[in-house]
């Protein structure tokens, strides 16, 4: 996602030479030997960023930086038109691009910067005109549950409701919410029913909390240049370090953006497990939680990583090398950042034509039970 007004109005379009490392000029293959299924594709619904506007307009606003984000974005008529389109506009731009199947996902900062009563209400409410669009586009649609953290036992509900009734292909969560991660111990219902329920969950960035923003804010480093990467970083290695994963063994976690970086240390994060691992007193006073495994082991594991913003072979080689090829899935990170030039880069990827079918199709089939696709797990 882009954090600057003027790019992500229109969607930020650039099929440019934008850096050194800029793909060369190639043509999209016009039949791939594979679906591309792209799994960071937001969207929206107009209720939110109405509901957005009117808490940061009301008489006492929160000092949230992220709801002061959303507010942007929603005075941005063009993008929020983009968003809440999931009918054929969205499709014809897919066609356009070669794209065949889009996972939608609710954008930042969705229902997390609201109150409880309104963020619960309006979470339902998307997800069922979420569920609906699928229904309607079968094949082109599938979608992540939304869910308002701020109400656990509400969330829990809803995260049952959204995979059982709504059958939709697994839940979002742009990240904090006012501040708490979900490795903190009030949201372990959250992690139960999402591992109960066969959710994946993907998390989303969005801009850093307040109490650790302002750094980031003084340097234009908010958005996608440093702050959505730290933060999901925070979130992850948190999650990791609550034994969340020792605890629900088959609960996935999805992360886009190349990991938000987090593959290039594995080594280092292995090192120096020791600095976190079995210390009590973290987290308002925990006990002590001792990881039954190396870092490194979860993100092999437990953890898909999405190639959104990322369309550059060497990092996309790496990540293969490191966490094996049935650890990628392919996103765009629609309407944020949208260019043919990427697709193509995907489609002439050098690397072994299996991995590049796991990539674009496969992975994504499996990882959030698509068309049959059987247990990634």
């Amino acid at each position: 996602m882009s954090d600057r007004s003027g790019a992500a109005a229109g969607g930020m379009e650039n099929d440019g030479a934008v850096s050194c490392f800029a793909n060369p000029d190639r043509a999209i293959d016009p039949a791939p030997p594979y679906r591309r299924i792209a799994v960071e594709e937001a969207w929206s619904i107009p209720e939110i960023p109405a509901a957005q506007l009117d808490l940061l307009h009301s008489a006492c606003p929160p000092d949230d930086a992220s709801l002061r984000m959303g507010a942007m974005f929603a005075g941005l008529p063009a993008l929020q038109a983009q968003l809440c389109d999931i009918g054929p506009g969205r499709i014809a731009r897919m066609d356009a691009l070669g794209i065949d199947h889009q996972l939608l996902l609710l954008t930042a900062p969705g229902v997390q910067v609201l109150e409880r009563g309104i963020a619960t209400h309006l979470a339902a409410l998307s997800n069922d005109r979420l569920a609906e669009a699928c229904r309607a586009h079968p094949d082109r649609f599938s979608g992540l549950l939304a869910f308002a953290p701020q109400d656990v036992p509400a969330a829990v509900r809803e995260i049952e409701r959204g995979m059982r009734d709504l059958k939709l292909a697994g839940a979002v969560v742009n990240s904090h919410t006012q501040g708490r991660y979900l490795d903190e111990p009030q949201f372990l219902p959250v992690l139960e029913a999402l591992e109960a329920h066969d959710a994946a969950l993907y998390i989303h960035p969005t801009t850093p909390p307040t109490q650790w923003v302002a750094p980031y804010a003084e340097r234009a480093f908010t958005g996608a240049l440093a702050g959505f990467t730290h933060e999901v970083w925070m979130h992850v290695m948190g999650l990791i370090f609550s034994g969340a994963f020792d605890r629900f063994p088959r609960l996935r976690l999805v992360i886009g953006h190349m990991g938000e970086a987090l593959p290039l240390l594995l080594y280092r994060f292995d090192w120096m497990q020791s600095n976190a691992d079995g210390r009590p007193g973290l987290r308002g006073g925990q006990p002590a939680v001792k990881l039954k495994h190396k870092v490194s082991h979860y993100f092999r594991n437990n953890i898909w990583i999405t190639t959104s913003g990322v369309a550059w072979e060497p990092a996309i080689r790496f990540c293969q090398d490191v966490l094996g090829p049935e650890r990628m899935l392919y996103a765009m990170d629609y309407p944020y950042q949208v260019s043919a030039a990427e697709v193509a880069a995907h489609d002439h990827l050098a690397i072994p034509a299996e991995h590049k079918k796991m990539l674009m199709q496969t992975n994504a089939e499996q990882v959030f039970r698509l068309y049959g696709g059987r247990r990634a797990d």
